[in-house]
């Protein structure tokens, strides 16, 4: 058994409607699934990923309107690492962030950047047969899209008290630096320690809730045992509509999640109207009327990018015609 990588990763923002604007506009990923916080149903849940919203992809937000910044500290993760497919699609990214605001800092083969609310980032070129999980975002080409997960970096002061764990969970050591590899038949990726500063952590808007490894449906239970086995304290399995999930603390302090790949975001929605409309599991389906209305308005950076670039289109439609009247 192999967990295929990352499934998703969760993080915290205060400010939704620019959340969306960064990671759906800016960023290009699909908001594939808007919905609520399960055990906070006040509260999004927004989901960005790939355009199919495949495991791999698929970062996710808590929204606590008007929460205080965060500072990722010890037992925390403090970066999240994306792939692309060459030096040139870090140049894209380079250009295209500065022109929107955001200061970055290349180096061969790397892109870090921070969104809005100073959750870390970086795009790295990488070698891998993995198949590219990207987006469809009308003003970025596909060879420069973001391409799924490469890994995420945590913080942690002891790094070697999580290694019984880790190698229970089928995690291979990938050298001295404190990175794993987690690989299975169709995806994998790196979960790596860095040694913490000296000021905690403080939960809060741009900081990591968890991280989730990706299960298929069949060995979901026997993951749960494994992690029962290498010391971790699982929740029972968890049934959250589009997957199932287990949730343990690691030995460093940083949450796990063990989630299933599918059933999936179109159980609810058709594949080709993902994230249009808010989403809520059945139990929650008969307090829609109450819920709705408390959310805050989320813009459409997407769809307002398609018509820019539809407009940029047939303006130079129209400048070719008349300059080719003006020639005949």
């Amino acid at each position: 058994m192999r967990l295929e990588g990352i499934h998703h990763i969760t993080a915290i923002t205060g400010d939704a409607p620019g959340n969306v604007e960064f990671y759906a506009g800016t960023l290009g990923l699909r908001l594939v699934k808007k919905t609520v916080n399960q055990d906070d149903p006040t509260v999004y849940h927004l989901f960005y990923a790939d355009e199919r919203g495949s495991a791999g992809a698929d970062l996710t937000f808590f929204e606590y309107p008007g929460a205080a910044p965060g500072r990722a500290g010890d037992g925390m993760v403090h970066r999240v690492v994306w792939r692309v497919a060459s030096e040139a699609a870090l140049d894209f990214w380079a250009k295209r962030l500065a022109a929107e605001g955001t200061a970055t800092d290349r180096a061969a083969g790397s892109l870090r950047f921070s969104d809005p609310e100073g959750l870390d980032l970086e795009l790295v070129v990488e070698e891998t047969e993995d198949p590219p999980l990207t987006a469809a975002a009308p003003d970025v080409l596909a060879e420069m899209a973001l391409q799924g997960f490469a890994g995420v970096r945590a913080y942690s002061s002891r790094p070697e008290a999580s290694a019984a764990l880790l190698a229970s969970l089928a995690f291979e050591s990938a050298g001295d630096d404190g990175s794993w590899e987690v690989r299975g038949e169709g995806r994998g990726g790196f979960y790596a320690y860095d040694q913490p500063g000296t000021e905690p952590g403080r939960p809060g808007a741009g900081t990591v809730h968890h991280v989730a490894f990706a299960s298929p449906m069949e060995e979901h239970e026997e993951w749960r045992a494994r992690a029962l086995e290498g010391g971790a304290q699982p929740t029972p399995v968890i049934d959250r509509f589009y997957f199932r999930s287990i949730y343990f603390r690691e030995p460093s302090g940083v949450l796990f999640e063990i989630a299933t790949i599918g059933p999936g975001f179109a159980t609810d929605e058709p594949q080709d109207k993902l994230g249009e409309r808010l989403s809520l599991p059945p139990d929650y389906e008969s307090l829609r009327e109450r819920i709705e209305p408390r959310l805050t308005p989320l813009p459409d950076p997407r769809a307002r990018r398609h018509g820019a670039a539809a407009a940029s289109g047939g303006a130079r439609e129209a400048s070719g015609t008349a300059a080719a009247g003006a020639h005949s």
